[in-house]
C-alpha cells in the first residue's frame, strides 16, 4: 500500500489554522478528570462540534496511542494535530493540552515549597492525601473491568504485586516480564494478518530529528554540569521513564516512587502523595506530577532554590513529554500495521494487566501511609521488607474522607478537581476543630 500525503489522512480539509490553535487551547484549559475524560473532551471538540476528524479515524489514533508508553491523552492530542495540519499542528496540539496545566502546577508546587509547613497547609493536605487513596481505589476499579479479561490475566495482576510490594523488584523487569507473558500467549492463538505497513517517507529522519531534541538539555547538562548534578539525575530518570512506563499516569508513579522516594530520596513519600493531590486540581494529564517531583528535588537539593527548582521542573517536563512527539511523527505512519498486529494486543494486554498489580502495590503503600500515622515494617520469610501500620495509630477521620471521596467518584462519578477541593476543605475543618 503506498503512502498518502499527510493532506489525504482525513476526509475532510484542514480547518483554519488560527481556529485549530483556539480549539487546542480550549482543550488544554479545560482537560480535568484524568485521561478518560481529557479523551471525551476532544472527542467532542474535534469530532461531534467542528467535524474535523470523523469516528473511525479519532479511535483508530486512541487505539494507536494506547500501545505507546507515556500520557495516552496528549500523544492523542499530537495525533489529531498532526492529522489535521502536519508536524507544526501536531507540536501546537501537543503542546496546548499540557501548557495551561503546567503552569498551574508550577506555581502549586512553588507555593507547596515555600508554605507547605503552614499549619493552614498541612490541614488543607490533610484532606488532599486522603482524596488520593480515593483516586487509588478508582483507579483500581477502572483498570481492573478493562485489563481482567481472562484468567491468566488476574495471575499475572497478582504476581506483578506480589514482585512490587513483597519484594521491591525494579519495576521496568515487571512491565517487560508482562510484555513478555502476553506476547508467548498471543502466539499460541489464531494470528492476525497484520496489513501491509505505510510508511510516510522521512519517518525516520523525523524520528531521528524528534530524538536530538527531546536529549539535547540532557546531554547539555551531562556535559556543562556533569553526570551527578540534579539536572542531569532528573533528565536521566524522566527519560528513562518516558521509555517503559505504560499504562498511565498510577503505573508511572510505581517506578517513581522507587527511584525519586526510595532511591534519590528527593523528595518524601508524603510530598510524592501531595504532588498526586496537586496535579490532580489542574487540567492537563496527571503525569504533571512529574513536573512537580523535579521542582521539588532542585527546591530541596545541595545548593537549591528557586532557580534550580525551575531548572529542574523544566527538565522533568520536557523529557515527559517530548518523547511523544517521536512516537507521534515516526509511528503514526505505521499504526495501521501494528494495531492490526495479534502480538502486538497480546503483548499490550499483558502489559496492562500488570498495571493493576502495579497500581495495587503503590495504592497499597499509599494508603498505610495515609491511614496510620505510625510506620512499621515486615521481615519476610524471603528476606524482603514489607511496609505495614502499626494498628494502633489507625486514623479513621482520614479514613472517613477517604471512603466519602471513594464513594463521589466510584458510585456517583464526581468530579475530580471537586472532590479534591471538598476533601481539601474537609481537612482545613478538621484542623480548626482540633485546634478550638
Amino acid at each position: 500500500m503506498t503512502s498518502l500525503p499527510e493532506t489525504e489522512t482525513i476526509a475532510a480539509p484542514s480547518p483554519p489554522f488560527a481556529a485549530f490553535v483556539a480549539a487546542c487551547f480550549k482543550v488544554g484549559c479545560l482537560g480535568f478528570g484524568g485521561p478518560a475524560g481529557q479523551i471525551a473532551l476532544m472527542h467532542k471538540v474535534f469530532v461531534e462540534e467542528k467535524k474535523w476528524i470523523d469516528e473511525a479515524r479519532y479511535l483508530h489514533a486512541l487505539n494507536y496511542c494506547m500501545l505507546l508508553p507515556g500520557p495516552e491523552a496528549q500523544q492523542l492530542a499530537t495525533y489529531v494535530g498532526w492529522l489535521l495540519h502536519g508536524v507544526r499542528g501536531g507540536v501546537i496540539a501537543g503542546l496546548l493540552f499540557v501548557l495551561p496545566g503546567a503552569l498551574i502546577v508550577l506555581g502549586l508546587s512553588w507555593a507547596y515549597a515555600a508554605h507547605a509547613q503552614a499549619p493552614v497547609m498541612a490541614a488543607l493536605f490533610y484532606g488532599v492525601k486522603a482524596a488520593v487513596v480515593a483516586f487509588m481505589a478508582e483507579a483500581l476499579y477502572k483498570v481492573g473491568k478493562r485489563a481482567l479479561k481472562r484468567r491468566e490475566h488476574l495471575l499475572i495482576a497478582a504476581l506483578a504485586f506480589l514482585a512490587l510490594f513483597a519484594f521491591n523488584a525494579p519495576f521496568p523487569l515487571v512491565i517487560l516480564a508482562a510484555g513478555v507473558l502476553g506476547l508467548l500467549r498471543a502466539r499460541t492463538q489464531e494470528q492476525v494478518p497484520p496489513s501491509a505497513p505505510a510508511p510516510q517517507r522521512g519517518a525516520w529522519g523525523t524520528a531521528i530529528a524528534w530524538s536530538a531534541l527531546w536529549l539535547a538539555p540532557l546531554a547539555a547538562s551531562a556535559v556543562l554540569l556533569g553526570p551527578g548534578h540534579i539536572l542531569t539525575a532528573v533528565g536521566a530518570l524522566f527519560s528513562v521513564l518516558a521509555l517503559i512506563t505504560f499504562g498511565g499516569a498510577y503505573a508511572t508513579l510505581a517506578y517513581l516512587q522507587q527511584q525519586a522516594v526510595d532511591a534519590q530520596g528527593w523528595l518524601t513519600q508524603t510530598q510524592m502523595i501531595d504532588g498526586l493531590g496537586l496535579a490532580e486540581t489542574t487540567p492537563g494529564p496527571l503525569v504533571l506530577v512529574n513536573q512537580y517531583v523535579g521542582f521539588l528535588a532542585g527546591w530541596q537539593a545541595e545548593g537549591g532554590g528557586l532557580a534550580l527548582a525551575l531548572a529542574a521542573a523544566a527538565m522533568a517536563s520536557w523529557c515527559t513529554f517530548a518523547p511523544s512527539f517521536v512516537w507521534i511523527f515516526a509511528g503514526a505512519p505505521y499504526a495501521e500495521r501494528l494495531r492490526a498486529s495479534a502480538r502486538a494486543r497480546g503483548a499490550l494486554e499483558g502489559v496492562t494487566a500488570a498495571v493493576l498489580g502495579v497500581i495495587a502495590s503503590l495504592a497499597l503503600g499509599f494508603a498505610l501511609h495515609v491511614l496510620f500515622t505510625e510506620d512499621a515494617t515486615i521481615a519476610a520469610p524471603w528476606g524482603a521488607r514489607s511496609p505495614a501500620p502499626a494498628l494502633t495509630s489507625f486514623d479513621p477521620i482520614a479514613a472517613g474522607i477517604a471512603l466519602a471521596a471513594g464513594a463521589a467518584l466510584i458510585r456517583f462519578k464526581a468530579n475530580a478537581a471537586l472532590v479534591v477541593l471538598v476533601c481539601a476543605a474537609a481537612g482545613v475543618a478538621m484542623g480548626f476543630v482540633s485546634q478550638a
